[in-house]
């Protein structure tokens, strides 16, 4: 007789995490998605996923085969002067960008979200709750409301992926040639003024 029950940890462990998440995310979107429901499917326990991936997020990002942990680059920007925090999330976001593999994986994710519904979804989920929405919940956890929360992450998300669509995919070359510097300088204070809130 088979066993029934959850799978234990093993060797196939981790990629059967993986194509249930792939499988979830893309059927509920990344919102609607969840560790449970995903440990369900792969059937392993939820502290697998934890184990193995740290949670939804970094598991999105293996997913969608994003070169950075998102909340690594979360905290690199959170814990440098407020007054900077747009520039050090350009910069930041551009240092994993133009790494030796980050161009490459990220044009193709970029590429994916233009031309897939499921894909745009997901990552438009994902950035408003766990990129700049996550941003304005560390530098202001009393605020602001849920709907401008959302307003002001999705604003710098347009900002942000905007450049890469100009960077990466379009390659304007003005865009192209720029430095990290001369972009964050001039991107920078627009993204600060929509994950800063006055006050």
């Amino acid at each position: 007789m088979t066993p029934r029950g959850r799978r234990p940890g093993g060797t196939d462990t981790r990629a059967s995490i993986l194509a249930a998440a792939r499988t979830d995310f893309a059927e509920q979107g990344y919102d609607a998605a969840s560790v449970r429901g995903i440990a369900r499917r792969a059937e392993v326990d939820p502290a697998l996923v934890h184990h193995y991936f740290g949670g939804k997020a970094a598991l999105f990002a293996r997913v969608m085969d994003i070169p950075a942990d998102p909340a690594a680059l979360i905290a690199a920007v959170v814990s440098g002067p407020r007054d900077r925090v747009g520039e050090n999330l350009v910069r930041t976001f551009l240092g994993v960008w133009d790494s030796d593999d980050g161009r490459e994986r990220f044009q193709a994710l970029i590429r994916s979200a233009l031309t897939h519904h499921e894909a745009t979804v997901m990552l438009r989920e994902f950035l408003t709750r766990e990129v700049f929405g996550r941003v304005l919940r560390e530098l202001a956890p009393d605020g602001p409301a849920p709907h401008e929360l959302e307003l002001r992450a999705g604003l710098a998300a347009s900002q942000m992926v905007g450049l890469a669509v100009m960077r990466y995919i379009v390659e304007f070359p003005a865009v192209v040639d720029a430095t990290h510097d001369e972009l964050a300088a001039l991107l920078g204070p627009t993204i600060q003024q929509y994950l800063v809130p006055p006050g």
